[in-house]
């Protein structure tokens, strides 16, 4: 029992250590307080409706009419029953947000090392330089929280698949099937993805390496028990990945049906998104550099460069006092790279990038390979358009690499694995394998690399580089050629600046092993010391984009949205109705109006697709016809900055009666004909929705082959009576069959009606309305909302938790029973 104690301690202490540094980092959560995060603010403001609903009923609703004129709201938070894989997950994050994501990216990472038999020192110096590498703190700044929460468990699931082929296969299988779980909780499958590429190569690696040692046994045994944890994994997340399956086919990132463009151009069919849109945030070549050297194209969009700098005395030239000046200064145009939006450099580090070089002298085997090959491919892929003939490639033949945006996420993997490699680095400089000779060979050659690097850099800045943005003819045009030229000067000292800083931690580091070699330090010291650098080193780069002025009182947090006078005269109507804001707070806080109302606009990139394209086909171009049949009541407008609710009369309602249907022949036709269509009393439908329908109606009906009516009687009426986000019920009076339209937004995959209690079909019309053929007399109608995708996930998450809980028992049975033998 005491030899367990010891050996478990270390481990215990570490992880103690890890909880105080994420404490220590995002102090002010001790305060109360929370980060400010822009993402979250909008998921706030989406998700609200969904939440009241919950703590009012204590029921789920996956389905919310407040964003978008309705959606899903699978990638909204939805909690589906016997998900006990989050439970863990939130019982893991137990500390305030945002340090239980750096809490997790430390012990993630710490495993895989450990795992790597790297000793649990050298561990912990790894998992504080991944945890602090400059992008995964500036999401957490943002908002892009699963995000995080993905990368967090990249490294668990990477430390089971190795303990796997290490033959350790009981408990890398079962940490395979427990990460993979978490991984996928953390529902964001970019991510997910970007691993499985990881994944591939470091299973390519170790086919190799198992090919010449022949043990290809071993590694076919090892992938079979981790393709059955994977499947475990899988099932342990069911419901939520069934259900991303299904929507994702409807969403803007499915494959649409139209073949045009809101302005009539050809639109490109794709299978999934539009190639400029996955390649808009492509990593320049250039900027490979700022993972090495902070600002090295001058950091972030707005970068503060203070009193001293030529941007603040050109702003004093074009006539600003002082204090504007200053202000001005602070957000300073310094990237000029060529990525749209660029909030910080993704900065890995001098010190660890440093070791990463040495590391390729140093380290020997598959290890080596599959870290450079998972770095080599997430660099490439990162560059996007500026790589095309790669990234078409991946694009047109790699499987779903289409559905995902932002090529220079993908990064990730590198920033894994770069620290990864730059610790075994020290681990080898401790052990005897090598001589010291060696050692030392392979350390001149790094910092020739390295630093001959970094004083090219410095002395031949000038002759390299232009320091040319992408925006400079904007400020070129409103300020003039010397203001810009201001600019390029406080770039370029942003860039010696910070090339000299690289220089000086880079020989310092180099110094520390040196000394080390000579016998002048001890393993310890030299540890202590690169944790000193590796702490200096990112915190510092990392303190100038999340810091403690991020941090606001919890309640502006939890509740970001303050009423305006329109939000409180619309509030007054309790009806069932849409809004559309198209004030400048609308425009600040797309999100606003969903929190109070069910609105027509919104912030997600998983919208349903249709209504994407009805938006800009319609309703940004304010084609009132579209709008009355959203229903939308209320128009949230601003003049003299006055902000004030217009009443829409004309606004077609819950549901209304048609006389007439047109029929036509693809999608195309069916958005342009709401052009023009009066949606009071026409409603149109594509032909093979209509094949569904037609068989209902009698030949008399028929006008034409395209037209349909139906007879109306004057004092028909379908009239709202209950409504929830899940449910509708409404009544209705009609001497004739007719064919009711309803402002609600139509999703085949859930939505069922009935009427009088009876199951019956409904069809979509006007492009993303419900249809409903009532017949005559007074009947009882009813959406429910009952997604059987849900049912059965949840079925299967239930019984994959069930297995995961059998096979632990049994292996704590067998661990003790060994031990006792």
């Amino acid at each position: 029992m005491s030899f367990s104690i010891k050996r478990i301690l270390p481990h215990v202490l570490v992880l103690l250590g890890f909880v105080i540094v994420s404490l220590a980092y995002f102090s002010p959560v001790l305060q109360g307080k929370k980060i400010n995060q822009s993402d979250i603010m909008h998921y706030i403001g989406m998700a609200q409706q969904q939440k009241e609903f919950a703590k009012t009923t204590g029921e789920e609703t996956y389905w919310t009419n407040s964003a978008f004129g309705g959606m899903p709201t699978y990638q909204l938070g939805a909690k589906y029953p016997h998900n006990y894989i989050k439970k863990l997950d939130l019982a893991l994050r137990f500390l305030p947000r945002p340090a239980d994501y750096l809490f997790l990216y430390f012990i993630g990472f710490y495993f895989l090392l450990v795992a790597l038999k790297v000793d649990f020192k050298l561990a912990a110096l790894g998992a504080l330089a991944f945890g602090f590498s400059t992008y995964l703190i500036i999401i957490l700044g943002v908002g892009h929280n699963s995000k995080a929460h993905a990368i967090a468990y990249m490294p668990l699931v990477l430390a089971g698949i190795i303990l796997a082929f290490r033959k350790k296969y009981i408990l890398g299988f079962l940490l395979t099937t427990i990460a993979l779980g978490l991984e996928i909780v953390a529902n964001h499958f970019q991510m997910t993805y970007y691993l499985l590429l990881l994944v591939l190569v470091l299973g390519l690696a170790y086919l190799i390496d198992a090919f010449r040692k022949k043990e290809l046994p071993h590694f076919f045994k090892s992938v079979a028990l981790l393709t059955i944890s994977a499947v475990l994994a899988v099932g342990l997340n069911a419901t939520g990945i069934l259900a991303t399956q299904e929507y994702v086919k409807e969403s803007a990132r499915g494959q649409s049906d139209l073949t045009i463009n809101s302005d009539g151009s050809p639109k490109a069919v794709t299978t999934g998104l539009d190639r400029d849109y996955i390649t808009e945030y492509s990593y320049g070549i250039l900027e490979s550099f700022n993972l090495y050297i902070p600002k090295f194209m001058g950091g972030g969009n707005y970068e503060d460069v203070g009193k001293d700098s030529e941007t603040y005395q050109a702003y004093i030239r074009l006539g600003a006092s002082p204090i504007e000046a200053l202000d001005a200064a602070r957000n300073a145009p310094m990237y000029w790279g060529k990525q749209p939006i660029v909030e910080a450099p993704a900065y890995v580090g001098a010190v660890i990038i440093f070791l990463f070089v040495l590391g390729l002298f140093l380290v020997k085997g598959r290890l080596k390979w599959w870290l450079v090959g998972g770095t080599i491919l997430s660099l490439l892929l990162s560059y996007g358009k500026n790589l095309g003939f790669l990234t078409d490639f991946f694009i047109d033949y790699v499987p779903m690499y289409n559905k995902f945006r932002a090529v220079s996420s993908i990064q990730v993997i590198l920033e894994l694995c770069i620290p990864v490699l730059g610790i075994f680095a020290l681990s080898r400089l401790f052990n005897d394998f090598q001589k010291d000779e060696e050692k030392l060979k392979a350390l001149y050659y790094s910092v020739g690399i390295t630093a001959g690097l970094a004083l090219i850099f410095l002395l031949f800045k000038s002759a390299l580089f232009d320091f040319e943005g992408l925006r400079d003819d904007q400020y070129i045009g409103a300020y003039g050629q010397a203001f810009m030229d201001s600019i390029i000067e406080d770039r370029k000292s942003l860039m010696t600046t910070d090339t000299l800083r690289t220089l000086i931690l880079v020989l310092l580091s180099a110094g520390t092993i040196f000394l080390f070699l000579k016998k002048k330090l001890s393993e310890n010291l030299v540890v202590v010391i690169f944790a000193v650098l590796i702490l200096f080193d990112l915190v510092s780069v990392d303190k100038k984009y999340v810091n403690n002025n991020d941090f606001i009182s919890a309640v502006r947090v939890d509740k970001p949205y303050q009423p305006n006078q329109a939000d409180i005269e619309i509030l007054k109507d309790k009806s069932h109705f849409r809004v559309m804001d198209m004030s400048s707070d609308g425009q600040r806080m797309p999100a606003k109006a969903a929190y109070y109302h069910n609105s027509l606009m919104g912030y997600s990139a998983a919208k349903l697709g249709r209504v994407e394209e009805l938006l800009d086909f319609h309703v940004y171009k304010n084609n009132m016809n579209v709008l009355n049949m959203l229903n939308t009541k209320y128009i949230i407008a601003e003049e003299q900055n006055t902000i004030f609710p217009y009443t829409n009369t004309d606004a077609n309602g819950n549901a209304w009666f048609v006389s007439n249907l047109k029929v036509v022949a693809d999608a195309n036709e069916e958005i342009l004909a709401l052009d023009s269509l009066n949606t009071k009393t026409q409603a149109v439908m594509e032909r093979h929705e209509f094949e569904n329908f037609a068989s209902s109606i009698p030949k008399a009906q028929i006008k034409t082959i395209n037209n349909y009516v139906f007879d109306l009687d004057s004092t028909a009426s379908i009239d709202l009576k209950e409504f929830k986000p899940n449910y509708l019920k409404y009544e209705s009076s009609n001497s004739n069959k007719g064919l009711a339209v309803f402002s609600e937004i139509f999703y085949k995959q859930g939505w069922d009606a009935y009427i009088d209690g009876k199951l019956v079909p409904h069809f979509r019309v006007n492009y993303v309305l419900r249809a409903l053929e009532l017949p005559k007399g007074k009947h009882t109608i009813e959406f429910k909302f009952e997604p059987q995708v849900v049912e059965t996930g949840s079925k299967i998450a239930l019984g994959s938790s069930a297995i995961l809980g059998v096979l632990l028992l049994i292996s704590i049975f067998y661990s003790f029973k060994n031990k006792k033998d």
